[in-house]
C-alpha cells in the first residue's frame, strides 16, 4: 500500500485502471456488435478488429525506442489520448450499417495509442520503487490492469443496457455508442492522470 504514497507510481496505475476500462469494455461491445448486428461468425469479429490489437507488435519497439529519448509520460499520455480519440470516432462513426472500412482508421488510431502506453508503462511503475520491489510493484499493476477492465465491461455493459439493448440492430447501437463515448471519456482521463506523472 505504501507504493501508493509515490505520486508516480499511483498516476501510472491509474493511467492503467483507466486505459484499460475504456479498452476491454469497449472491445467486448464492439465483438458483438460485429456478430449480432452485423452477422459475421466470431471468428470473423476478432479478425475485424486485428487492425486494432495488431498495431502494438509493429509501433511497441518504436515506442520502446522513443521512450529513451522522451519522457515516458509524455509517450504514455499521447498514446492515452490517440486511445481515446479511436473510440470516439468508432462511436461517432457506428450505425448498424457501418461499412468495415470506416472502422479501419479508428482501430489503427487507438492500436497505436495502446502501443505507445504499452511500452513505458511498465518502465515508470518499476522505475517508481526500489529494484528488490519491482516483483511486488508489477504484480500491483498486473492486478490494477486487470481491475481495470473488469470494471470497463461492467459499467460499459450497464450503460449499453440503459441506453439502448439487444432488441434491434440501431437500439444495440444506441447502447453500444453511448458506451463507446464513455470508454474515450475514461481514456482521456487517463492520458490527463499520464501527463501528471
Amino acid at each position: 500500500i505504501r507504493f501508493f504514497r509515490n505520486r508516480t507510481f499511483s498516476l501510472a496505475n491509474v493511467a492503467s485502471l483507466l486505459m484499460f476500462f475504456g479498452m476491454f469494455g469497449s472491445i467486448f461491445l464492439l465483438s458483438q456488435f460485429f456478430q449480432t448486428v452485423q452477422g459475421y461468425s466470431p471468428f470473423g469479429s476478432g479478425l475485424r478488429i486485428l487492425p486494432w490489437t495488431l498495431a502494438p507488435i509493429f509501433i511497441a519497439p518504436i515506442a520502446g525506442a522513443m521512450s529513451d529519448k522522451l519522457p515516458a509520460k509524455n509517450i504514455i499520455g499521447v498514446g492515452l489520448a490517440l486511445q481515446a480519440a479511436g473510440l470516439a470516432w468508432i462511436a461517432a462513426v457506428s450505425t448498424p450499417t457501418t461499412p468495415y472500412s470506416h472502422l479501419i482508421g479508428p482501430f489503427i488510431l487507438a492500436g497505436v495509442g495502446m502501443a505507445l502506453f504499452f511500452a513505458p508503462v511498465a518502465n515508470v511503475v518499476l522505475s517508481a520503487v526500489r529494484p528488490d520491489e519491482e516483483g511486488k510493484a508489477s504484480g500491483a499493476n498486473n492486478a490494477i490492469r486487470e481491475l481495470g477492465g473488469v470494471l470497463g465491461v461492467a459499467v460499459l455493459a450497464s450503460i449499453f443496457a440503459h441506453a439502448g439493448g439487444y432488441r434491434t440492430p440501431t437500439t444495440f447501437v444506441d447502447g453500444m455508442t453511448s458506451a463507446v463515448y464513455v470508454g474515450a471519456a475514461v481514456v482521456a482521463v487517463g492520458a490527463l492522470a499520464a501527463f501528471g506523472i
